[in-house]
């Protein structure tokens, strides 16, 4: 079924998805769901072109499915933004920088500069703990993942693709196009907020 902006499919038959077009959409209506507080909603789950509304039961889907095809929300209208900035030091030395300069047609020093001198912002997380998907940063830098994937990349790894930047909390899997490193600790259980980047921060990078 199709609602203002997007679809609304099952889940399973405890959760509804929103598929929407675009990150400025979802995050628009991930924070119109969280103010809506609907009853029968545990929690509201935003990724990259989807929404997961997820219900406490079966019994919830159909109600919470009439209600989601009566909301209207607008791109942009919501998005929660606090006022914390986290400042991120990067040795831009990627395996993939030369490939990124090429795909955007920059040179290497460019590509650090339009990463650095255009503050993102905490979209949302997802992937692992710690993970926290930028956006809002230099449009030139939108590059595709590659198209072979590593094995194991190294905590700490400084990444771009497609529209998003992002920080590997930990050694993992993945196929992020890889331009520097950082020594910040993503995700520590011993801080009050495990996460170093949470939603709605503002997040700059400084090359060192």
């Amino acid at each position: 079924m199709t609602t203002a902006g997007g679809t609304v499919v099952d889940y399973g038959d405890a959760a509804l998805m929103v598929q929407l077009g675009s990150t400025a959409e979802v995050e628009a209506w991930a924070d119109a769901l969280r103010e809506a507080d609907l009853p029968g909603v545990l929690d509201v789950v935003p990724a990259a072109r989807t929404v997961l509304v997820i219900l406490d039961g079966p019994r919830e889907q159909e109600p919470v499915r009439r209600r989601l095809l009566r909301m209207r929300v607008a791109e942009g209208e919501r998005v929660i933004e606090r006022a914390s900035e986290a400042v991120i030091e990067v040795c831009y030395d990627g395996p993939d920088l030369a490939e990124v300069a090429r795909l955007t047609g920059l040179t290497a020093r460019e590509v650090i500069a339009a990463h650095t001198r255009t503050p993102w912002r905490v979209g949302f997380s997802g992937f692992a703990p710690g993970f926290a998907y930028l956006v809002d940063g230099d449009p030139r830098l939108r590059v595709p993942r590659r198209s072979d994937p590593r094995t194991a990349v190294p905590a700490g790894s400084v990444a771009l693709a497609d529209e998003f930047s992002a920080v590997y909390p930990r050694r993992s899997p993945g196929g992020w196009q890889l331009i520097g490193h950082t020594d910040a600790v993503l995700w520590d259980l011993e801080r009050p907020d495990p996460a170093l980047l949470t939603r709605g921060m503002r997040v700059r990078f400084r090359a060192v």
